[in-house]
């Protein structure tokens, strides 16, 4: 079976990296590097994984964190804006920060909080923090994402970003056996061209993606 890539479905994507446990591919299109579904874990140990994590809402270390993509969101959101907070964790600080700064936060995980009620309502912005690495079908829950976003709206991503083939090498990013695909600049400004999205790089982990003021896409079922 032919391998395709799993944000914008081409085929044939080319070598590039393996280590000891997994082998990466790059698409020529959207130039996602990304692992092979055979060298995914299981779900169950991708849960086990998660709930090692020890990410506490009240963690100031964790909040400063967070900061570096909940400020320049906050300084773009009108007051008391409506948002959903996807891939929360079981400890969803972001949300509580978020809320303290007046505006009504959904949560959504699909471990942790799971309710598809949240998948179907519309929202001013939505975060996902070091998530879409975690997504073995990031073209299909980003297009979803973005068509709950009303006109205007922002799809705010906090993921670290690959610089070169040299450098994924020696990355600490892909030794995460739950990370499976790996953005770049060049990904991000080739999703925003085709969504006729503005795309934001704060900093070097925080993409702002800002929805056409124009754009009314009927949203996707669930």
């Amino acid at each position: 079976m032919t391998e395709c890539c799993p944000l914008c479905g081409s085929p044939d994507p080319r070598f590039f990296h393996r280590d000891r446990r997994r082998e990466y591919l790059r698409c020529d299109n959207c130039e996602l590097a990304f692992v092979s579904p055979k060298d995914y874990v299981s779900s169950a140990e991708e849960l086990a994984y998660y709930q090692q994590h020890e990410n506490q809402p009240d963690d100031p270390g964790y909040r400063r964190f967070l900061s570096r993509l909940a400020d320049p969101l906050c300084e773009r959101l009108a007051a008391q804006s409506v948002g959903m907070d996807f891939g929360c964790g079981p400890g969803p600080a972001l949300a509580a920060m978020l809320t303290e700064a007046g505006h009504c936060m959904s949560l959504y995980d699909h471990f942790f909080f799971d309710d598809p009620a949240v998948l179907q309502g519309s929202y001013d912005f939505i975060t996902a923090t070091e998530v879409v690495e975690h997504l073995h079908r990031p073209g299909d829950v980003l297009e979803r994402l973005w068509r709950l976003l009303l006109p205007g709206g922002y799809l705010a991503v906090m993921t670290k970003l690959v610089q070169s083939q040299e450098a994924f090498a020696r990355w600490h990013y892909i030794r995460d056996p739950t990370h499976v695909c790996f953005f770049s600049r060049q990904t991000w400004t080739w999703w925003a061209d085709c969504h006729h999205a503005r795309v934001d790089f704060v900093g070097a982990d925080v993409i702002l993606l800002q929805k056409d003021l124009g754009s009314a896409e009927a949203k996707v079922p669930v």
